[in-house]
């Protein structure tokens, strides 16, 4: 609990609400889960979330031992493999030569790689707007890319939305909100955490937007 009464958990759920809801119904996702996209816009999308999970990974390791960011580094929620085997499907086995991201991937990648490395709260903030989003929204996701483009069910080009080690996700996120309840931080660090959550939906919408405008439609 902060000083509020409140559990951190639902603080930082309803404080990202509204950026959460903005980042949804952005052009481009609403665009894409309507099927008025081709698969090439689905494959740049995926190609962008490489370099935010990349971000995210590459620095967990490190902070598995952090007291503040430890316990949400959890093996199970790794993203990056499965983003590979999608790539490769989507883009074929040289995906990597093309492999580019918008500048607005970049800020935002950025923001998460320097988190991680100076600021254990911040990365929690990233850490939770993604992949909470991932196992909740990213089966919406999932569905719409297998009707429209006929991927295999949780089959290649879906395997990112698709968490083979946690059989029970409602359990799963329940237990990450007691963590986020129970995290080493006073209310100050809390509100920090907060705003930086905001600041990461903020960031995702901007490569949504990026993407909107490198796929408009045509009228």
């Amino acid at each position: 609990m902060n000083s509020s009464g409140t559990a951190f958990s639902t603080l930082i759920r309803t404080a990202s609400h509204e950026q959460h809801t903005e980042a949804e119904t952005s052009t481009f996702m609403s665009d894409l889960l309507g099927g008025r996209l081709g698969v090439d816009a689905y494959a740049r999308y995926t190609e962008q979330l490489w370099f935010v999970y990349e971000a995210l990974e590459t620095h967990a390791g490190k902070l598995a031992s952090d007291p503040v960011a430890g316990p949400f580094v959890q093996p199970e929620l790794s993203r990056r493999a499965a983003l590979e085997a999608d790539l490769a499907h989507l883009r074929g086995p040289d995906w990597r030569a093309a492999l580019t991201a918008l500048p607005a991937t970049q800020a935002y990648a950025s923001r998460i790689a320097e988190c991680a490395r100076t600021w254990p709260g911040g990365y929690v903030a990233h850490h939770y707007t993604r992949y909470l989003g991932d196992l909740s929204g990213g089966q919406i996701i999932r569905g719409k890319a297998e009707q429209t483009w006929g991927f295999a069910r949780k089959g290649d080009g879906v395997r990112f939305y698709v968490f083979e080690e946690i059989t029970n996700p409602a359990a799963f996120k329940r237990n990450y909100r007691e963590l986020l309840d129970a995290i080493h931080a006073d209310d100050l660090e809390k509100q920090r955490i907060v705003t930086e959550c905001k600041r990461a939906f903020a960031l995702n919408t901007d490569v949504f937007h990026a993407l909107g405008e490198e796929f408009p439609l045509t009228a």
